[in-house]
């Protein structure tokens, strides 16, 4: 049971129906939206869910590298893919796997603390040591910095994939049952699926906004 569970999250499953790399086109669908002649419903709604994005980013005034804002939005848009692609049939989610998220926030991390350090090491000297603190903490206080500093990007994988599979191993728990179920049983668990998959949908943008949302905080804490 564990096995066919877990399977859910296995990139090479041995379906001949397997969907995994074919759902790695996905995002090409998006791309010729904007060259319709006539807008669709579709492209008006993707365009306004730009828009807000992107006026989302500029209202958190980031301070960084030329480009990043253009970065911080592209970032969103792949894990929010990456995220909703697990929710397609006989595909899997590439943010459930810590190897992809602790690759992911490991190097934007590193990114972020290297121009803060090279940039601005005196306001990053000074940030380990927050304002008001009694000198008799000081010492304490820096250590306490220094290790949540250290742990953000194991923090920022761990929070993605975690929620990425809490939802999905619910789901797979309940589609399973409906195998050798009574009608009565599938008609009560077919609408509480369906929650979950509006759920699940919610919690896949959500969680791409947080992760955009946290690396753009991380920056404005090196100026």
């Amino acid at each position: 049971m564990m096995i066919n569970l877990f399977s859910t999250f296995d990139p090479s499953t041995s379906s001949h129906m397997s969907l995994n790399w074919l759902s790695l086109f996905l995002p090409i669908l998006l791309i010729p939206t904007m060259y319709w002649k006539i807008s669709s419903q579709t492209q008006n709604t993707t365009t306004s869910l730009y828009s807000y994005v992107y006026n989302e980013i500029m209202s958190m005034h980031i301070k960084g590298p030329k480009g990043f804002t253009l970065m911080l939005f592209s970032l969103m848009w792949i894990i929010l893919i990456m995220n909703i692609m697990g929710l397609l049939p006989y595909s899997f989610t590439a943010t459930s796997h810590l190897s992809t998220t602790v690759t992911l926030g490991f190097t934007l991390w590193l990114s972020i603390n290297v121009f803060g350090w090279v940039i601005n090491t005196r306001h990053m000297l000074t940030h380990m040591l927050p304002m008001g603190t009694p000198m008799a903490l000081s010492t304490f206080m820096v250590c306490i910095e220094t290790i949540s500093n250290i742990i953000r990007p194991l923090t920022l994988a761990v929070r993605l994939s975690a929620n990425m599979i809490a939802g999905h191993l619910l789901i797979v728990l309940l589609s399973s049952t409906l195998e050798k179920a009574s009608y009565m049983i599938i008609f009560t668990i077919m609408p509480v699926d369906l929650m979950l998959m509006l759920l699940e949908t919610g919690v896949a943008l959500i969680q791409s906004y947080v992760f955009m949302t946290l690396l753009s905080l991380y920056l404005n804490e090196t100026n």
